[in-house]
């Protein structure tokens, strides 16, 4: 497939899936139980989706634009009233594993438990059945594919092979697995975490200049656009919903809106138009 010959819905260009990892304090400190030694670390997650969430739900409707959530269950059993209101504002709400596990380190049984515990928590908190799901890890076992359709799952938004959506076809399963694939570049993480340790290279920046920030998403987001394609971010409401990180978001919610040409979606949304216009392709 060519990069021009994909068109959008409504006559659009270009595609752009805002998508934000609300993790709040889950991970490999959580995994490993030294996150409760560490108050700090955990209140710096829990800031995510406590504090922060309700500044990026608000800009996105000033801005009104629709995003996905990728949301593990532990986050919303703990957070549950944050997190109904990701979905009574419109937004989509997927699945994230539950505590942020690695589904490269899961067996497959260990990772149909994950899934079917965060979809009777998504049932039962929230009163959805979630349609996609992000890799809490980056990587997946090579049998995940298989089992997130088995699980109900439309699309994953974990990989990285393509500027487009495109099809993973599983042996024995008739309907494929859409891919939307994410960019480090669009990572807030990349350019925003501050970390203490380790301290290297001493003496140099951790974060990377407000500024260079916003200059570099809206190049990744204007290429991706004037080239017919979709782009997907990987944001997270602890980095990048912080007092002053929220003025930058503002600054690039306001550059993508000054396109007339884009087709601003959820995931699901566009992982249910790729299945509907290019399902049958081989």
């Amino acid at each position: 497939m060519s990069l021009t010959s994909t068109r959008w819905p409504g006559g659009k260009t270009g595609c752009m899936a805002l998508a934000f990892d609300v993790d709040g304090p889950t991970g490999d400190a959580m995994l490993n139980g030294s996150i409760w030694r560490k108050a700090d670390y955990f209140t710096f997650g829990g800031y995510g989706p406590f504090r922060a969430l309700g500044r990026i739900l608000d800009l996105l409707k000033a801005h009104q634009l629709p995003a996905t959530f990728f949301v593990p269950a532990w986050v919303v059993e703990n957070w549950p009233a944050q997190c109904r209101a990701i979905v009574e504002q419109g937004h989509e709400v997927a699945y994230h594993g539950y505590r942020h596990e690695s589904f490269y380190a899961l067996s497959p049984e260990q990772q149909r438990w994950v899934m079917d515990k965060s979809r009777d928590i998504f049932h039962q908190v929230l009163g959805i059945r979630a349609e996609g799901f992000r890799t809490p890890s980056g990587d997946w076992h090579q049998e995940t594919p298989a089992m997130l359709l088995d699980a109900g799952v439309t699309y994953s938004s974990s990989m990285r092979g393509d500027d487009r959506p495109y099809l993973i076809r599983v042996l024995g399963r008739e309907r494929p697995l859409v891919e939307i694939p994410g960019r480090w570049e669009m990572d807030d993480y990349a350019s925003l975490a501050y970390t203490r340790e380790p301290n290297f290279p001493s003496g140099l920046d951790r974060t990377a200049g407000y500024a260079l920030t916003l200059d570099n998403w809206c190049r990744e987001f204007d290429g991706a656009m004037n080239e017919g394609l979709s782009l997907t971010t990987l944001f997270h409401p602890k980095i990048s919903g912080k007092p002053g990180r929220i003025m930058l978001l503002d600054q690039f919610f306001d550059h993508l809106r000054r396109r007339d040409d884009v087709w601003f979606a959820r995931c699901r949304d566009v992982a249910r138009w790729w299945l509907q216009e290019h399902g049958n392709e081989r």
